[in-house]
């Protein structure tokens, strides 16, 4: 797990786009915000393989936005409830149920389906927000950081050897 922050670390303060890292959180957040064994998620996942994205922020963030998800659960299992129960919807419901395809996606459980639709949903403005608060970090509070007499301390840490051991 250290190491893990370690390259997340690296990765913040290098020159890599910012856009790959808030879409590694993005994604995260999707996945997180499910059971973690549905069909989408195991998409999702391929995608983040297949995607030039930081992989150590995707595993963090997978890791924080399940804690998250604890206490998002209740309400996305409410939403997926009042969508699956919708009247409007029943017979579209009963026609996806029809079809292999949508019965293997699970989205006839409604904290699968609810959980989908609030990441979905937030997950733009989490690419947003984590675009705009690493371009924040980079700009300023790294550089202020560094002038620090703490972050010289830091430096001359077990941490600092391995993350610098990481960045070589």
């Amino acid at each position: 797990m250290l190491s893990m922050l370690a390259k997340l670390l690296k990765a913040l303060n290098s020159e890599s786009a910012p856009g790959q890292i808030a879409l590694a959180f993005s994604l995260a957040l999707i996945v997180a915000l499910t059971p973690l064994m549905s069909v989408h998620n195991a998409l999702i996942v391929l995608l983040a393989f297949i995607l030039r994205i930081n992989l150590s922020a995707f595993f963090l963030g997978v890791a924080a936005f399940s804690l998250l998800a604890w206490f998002i659960d209740p309400y996305a299992a409410r939403l997926g409830e009042s969508l699956l129960a919708n009247p409007a919807l029943v017979d579209t419901w009963q026609a996806m149920y029809q079809n292999d395809f949508w019965r293997m996606t699970a989205f006839n459980h409604s904290l699968v389906l609810g959980g989908l639709i609030i990441g979905l949903l937030a997950a733009v403005p989490v690419f947003v927000l984590s675009k705009v608060l690493i371009n924040l970090y980079r700009h300023r509070l790294l550089a202020w950081f560094n002038k620090l007499k703490i972050a010289q301390v830091l430096k001359a840490s077990k941490f600092y050897n391995l993350y610098k051991s990481i960045a070589e």
